[in-house]
């Protein structure tokens, strides 16, 4: 039977867009799907909701970490938060939902809380007869990511879903599927020929750092480290959309005076995936579509300065399943690396455990099985429901 799907995303950061572009890829890729919309659902609320919904959020990350980070722990307890951001969200959202009343999708797929809260709403009020399914984008779930009334959960980890599990949640509407990616990061590539192609030696180990799409990255204390290098190393540091960052590295690298160090400095780019491939270690902070391509790449990381809060989740898992090493000083930032590579068996071990923790293909996963599953009634969380949540979550935690 012919599906309508509709991907909601929102543009906090670069994330849950990717993650959306991937679904959709995947999606138009089946064919009993005749028509599939994705869009950021910030794209159809005011200019002060959107801003404070994406701006702040950047604007946290580079001033005030500690604070995101309290945030995060603080919110994190089943529907704490609920009623303050269903208002927001309702009050803020109009045009959304009479475009989604009028495009009456058969599958709705949401990356973020935000739009999974609206279409919750509308099923439970009987204004949209919809399967509603929630893409989790981080290793593990905020309690922000929970949905009173839904059709299915995507996560990352079997201990997420022990998890959900847990509070509540039924095991048979949460499916392990991992982070969906665009499907370029499950394709063969030339490592020494991508090398070559951009003017680097395919012996030397080759270190790739990025500063994400919006910029907000510790690339100069990454530089600053790397320039202790007492070996050839090469490393190539993606800047994204910060034209004002990307001067200061040149300029830095101008200054440098580590002959043994080769910087290739570069601006946005849409082939991430190609210089993942061609690297031996990414150095940055463990983002949760970042980490799930650098996973399908088989990509080490050294993780320097992760978010408090998903990114320190984050990795706390690579760290455990020995995918990472983390790096808490810049300043021994070229001894923690030099160690490494003085070791092959150590390097080689991390990649393979990347690829066994992988799920590269997870957005066709995702969306075979939605399109494969039987029109079962949604899930409802009561009152009642919500409380026995809540309590089993704070078992053991201060009040």
């Amino acid at each position: 039977m012919p599906k309508k799907v509709l991907i909601l995303s929102v543009s906090a950061g670069t994330g849950h867009v990717r993650a959306a572009e991937a679904l959709e890829k995947a999606f138009r890729a089946e064919p009993e799907v005749t028509d599939v919309v994705q869009f950021d659902a910030l794209a159809y609320t005011n200019k002060l909701f959107r801003d404070f919904y994406s701006k702040l959020y950047i604007k946290m990350v580079q001033n005030a970490p500690s604070v995101l980070g309290w945030l995060y722990k603080t919110s994190d307890e089943p529907w704490k938060t609920d009623k303050m951001r269903l208002m927001l969200d309702r009050l803020n959202t109009k045009p959304l939902v009479k475009f989604i009343s009028e495009f009456a999708p058969d599958i709705v797929v949401c990356t973020h809380f935000l739009p999974a809260e609206i279409i919750g709403h509308l099923i439970s009020r009987g204004k949209l007869d919809t399967r509603l399914s929630i893409v989790v984008t981080d290793l593990d779930m905020h309690a922000m990511w929970l949905c009173s009334t839904f059709h299915r959960y995507f996560v990352a980890l079997e201990e997420t879903k022990v998890h959900l599990e847990n509070l509540g949640l039924p095991g048979d509407r949460i499916t392990v599927s991992g982070i969906p990616i665009d499907p370029v990061f499950t394709q063969p590539w030339d490592r020494a020929a991508i090398r070559r192609e951009a003017g680097l030696d395919p012996d030397t180990p080759l270190f790739l750092v990025s500063a994400g799409a919006m910029g907000v990255s510790p690339a100069e204390g990454v530089l600053e480290g790397l320039l202790r290098m007492e070996r050839s190393a090469q490393a190539v540091i993606i800047c994204g959309k910060n034209e004002e960052l990307q001067a200061r590295l040149e300029e830095r690298v101008r200054q440098a005076a580590n002959p043994l160090l080769r910087v290739k400095l570069l601006g946005y780019t849409n082939e991430m995936h190609k210089w993942m491939a061609a690297s031996d270690l990414f150095i940055g902070k463990p983002g949760g579509l970042t980490t799930a391509e650098a996973l399908a790449m088989g990509l080490p990381m050294v993780i320097v300065s992760p978010i408090p809060g998903q990114e320190e989740r984050n990795s706390d898992h690579l760290l455990e399943k020995g995918i990472a090493i983390k790096c808490n000083e810049f300043t021994t930032l070229a001894y923690k690396i030099t160690q490494l590579l003085a070791d092959p068996a150590v390097l080689e071990r991390m990649r393979q455990a990347a690829r066994r923790f992988a799920r590269p293909f997870a957005a066709r996963d995702i969306a075979r099985v939605l399109l494969a599953e039987p029109w079962d009634r949604p899930i409802e969380l009561d009152q009642e429901k919500q409380d026995e949540m809540t309590k089993v979550a704070n078992v053991g935690k201060k009040s």
